[in-house]
């Protein structure tokens, strides 16, 4: 079992838009606010994705700073910059973000469909996003949504362009990847390197079960409006709901949730 439990709070996403919840955090305003409620709520990692004026993904590097800042004026929790962005950003410019020097920022490993859409991540760009994380001291999480990701992940860290300590994200639910069942997470649970971190993401409906069962099994995880919209059926969510509702669970299973300080041991930041 991991000593704390680190919650992490996805706080915007690139599929949900303001016409689908309206309280999604979309400005760098609204979203340096809903990261300091998660972080008061219990999350010791903020996740991150930018949106234009137009509220719709984008990969601006002047957005980007201008969105570090504020969360980082906002409230002191690690903050986690995602390098997937959105479905139709070309990957160049999702390259470009690690510029803005993260802590943290996401490696996804695979192209792979996404819902009606096709998430795109070529070979030869995913080594050289990896290699320059590793130049500028980024922290990769490295993005598993299917089981055949691990295998590519495992080759990364074989070509050492991923250094330890390894940490994995296990996304279950989305479609085009792998489903949220207990079969999946245990199955690539005990595929992971020996002691690696890693952290579950339940997207939708499984949210909340796929996070429980990665408490029980000694995992971290993640919650927010990027992996659910909803509380429970016919009621919207916001982030620190969300938060505040995992922590409760953790808590309830004698879980204790780490401080952004004790994240930062856990992580090894």
């Amino acid at each position: 079992m991991t000593a704390r439990t680190v919650i992490t709070a996805a706080l915007t996403g690139p599929i949900a838009r303001k016409s689908d919840h309206p309280g999604l955090p979309c400005s760098p305003e609204e979203i340096a606010a809903a990261a300091r409620a998660s972080w008061e709520a219990g999350a010791a990692v903020v996740h991150l994705h930018l949106r234009d004026e137009d509220g719709e993904p984008t990969a601006d590097v002047t957005i980007a700073r201008r969105v570090l800042e504020l969360v980082g004026e906002a409230c002191p929790a690690i903050i986690q910059l995602s390098t997937g962005v959105g479905l139709d950003v070309p990957y160049e410019d999702r390259l470009a973000l690690l510029e803005v020097a993260p802590e943290a920022a996401t490696l996804n490993v695979c192209t792979m469909s996404f819902g009606a859409g096709e998430f795109r991540n070529p070979p030869a760009g995913v080594r050289k996003m990896a290699a320059r994380m590793r130049e500028l001291q980024i922290q990769p999480e490295l993005e598993l949504y299917d089981s055949g990701h691990l295998d590519v992940a495992l080759a990364l860290i074989d070509e050492e362009l991923i250094e330890p300590p390894h940490h994995f994200s296990l996304v279950l639910g989305v479609t085009g990847g792998m489903g949220a069942t207990p079969a999946n997470l245990v199955g690539l649970v005990q595929r992971l390197p020996q002691g690696a971190r890693w952290q579950v993401i339940g997207i939708g409906r499984a949210n909340l079960p796929m996070t429980t069962m990665a408490l029980a099994m000694g995992g971290d995880v993640r919650t927010g409006l990027e992996d659910t919209l909803l509380l429970e059926r016919g009621r919207p969510a916001s982030n620190h709901e969300l938060v505040k509702r995992l922590r409760a669970v953790a808590e309830a299973m004698g879980q204790p949730v780490a401080t952004v300080e004790e994240a930062r041991v856990e992580l090894a930041l």
